[in-house]
């Protein structure tokens, strides 16, 4: 029964899509990482708990067909502020997140960082 579970895992995975704009924070490159810790054995891998292990594979599936999405559609695609799904994407990728970081930084730590040759995290220890 374990062999079925995990080609079922498997299949998930090979389904889900990895948004390349999300490196490192995907949830499809994490959920492909989880699954390789829980079957480590692959096919002959014991199974702790069958019934959690089908309910988080039936969740995961519900989250992938966007069950809830089809059977609670919305009025419109734009949040309450107005922005669009899309706007979303490009806001949380992580470029932008990475640059929106370095704006964050004050003009010393930049100026320090630019001229050290060590890395700032080896200043704080």
């Amino acid at each position: 029964m374990a062999a079925s579970r995990y080609r079922r895992f498997l299949r998930l995975c090979e389904e889900w899509p990895v948004e390349e704009a999300k490196r490192q924070r995907d949830l499809g490159s994490f959920l492909r990482q989880r699954v390789a810790q829980a079957f480590r054995e692959g096919e002959n891998t014991p199974i702790s708990d069958p019934e959690a292990c089908d309910q988080m594979y039936e969740s995961l599936v519900r989250i992938h067909t966007n069950f809830y999405k089809n059977k609670y559609p919305r009025l419109k695609d734009t949040t309450f502020t107005g922005v669009t799904v899309e706007d979303c994407r490009v806001i949380l990728a992580t470029d932008i997140l990475k640059q929106m970081e370095d704006m964050k930084k004050g003009t010393w730590k930049r100026l320090r960082e630019k001229f050290s040759a060590k890395k700032p995290e080896e200043d704080l220890q």
